[in-house]
């Protein structure tokens, strides 16, 4: 042990009051720094509601009814086409650009049926979109029906939804812990490593021994 000049007590070239900190404390701090990350998006961002309306293709008297599927499956993909959503923009009250981006369609293989769902940050603005998409999806199948033999009939109404759909807080700051976790995980992974003797220097490999022949005369 040595003294320098100011009276601090080096051991080794390093001063004795220096630690390092262990290996997980850098799991532990992207735990903490995800987790807070995350709770501060879930407090921060707006809530979203979605709401949701079904209309179901039914086939004439005189057609084939495996014709309906085949006809819900075409309608699916009609009712977000600017055709359809500018008429719907009137009766829900919002731009066509709004229904583009907050409307989507799901059709089902089994059944002749068209899932529209809209989501917006106010639960009575999402029920009227979604109700609005299929009136006008109705009445374009409507004008076809004579030359398909299909028409759209309205399955159920989107109703206000009560709840948001989005992730509540405590979902969201789980959610940044884990993803903190795994990053300080990684980062605990791919951090460098070396091996150090008592006296804080990087220990050294011996190289390979030299076999010596114990016959050979000297």
């Amino acid at each position: 042990m040595t003294e320098n000049p100011t009276g601090q007590h080096r051991h080794g070239g390093r001063p004795a009051h220096a630690r390092k900190l262990p290996p997980w404390s850098l799991l532990a701090a992207g735990v903490v720094a995800g987790g807070l990350l995350g709770g501060a998006y879930g407090e921060l961002r707006a809530p979203e509601y979605t709401a949701t309306s079904y209309v179901v293709a039914v086939p004439a008297a005189n057609s084939d009814p495996a014709s309906a599927l085949g006809f819900a499956q075409a309608y699916g993909r009609v009712a977000t086409q600017v055709a359809v959503l500018g008429d719907a923009q009137v009766w829900a009250g919002v731009p066509v650009r709004t229904l583009q981006d907050s409307v989507r369609t799901a059709t089902s293989p089994d059944a002749p049926m068209v899932a529209i769902t809209a989501t917006s940050s106010r639960p009575d603005v999402a029920a009227d979109m979604a109700n609005a998409v299929a009136r006008a999806l109705t009445g374009h199948a409507d004008d076809t029906a004579g030359a398909t033999k299909v028409e759209l009939q309205q399955f159920a109404r989107a109703t206000k939804p009560a709840e948001p759909s989005s992730a509540s807080t405590p979902v969201t700051g789980l959610v940044g812990a884990s993803a903190g976790g795994l990053l300080g995980g990684l980062a605990l992974l791919v951090r460098p490593r070396r091996a150090v003797d008592d006296t804080g220097r990087a220990a050294s490999v011996p190289g390979p021994a030299v076999a010596v022949d114990a016959h050979r005369a000297p």
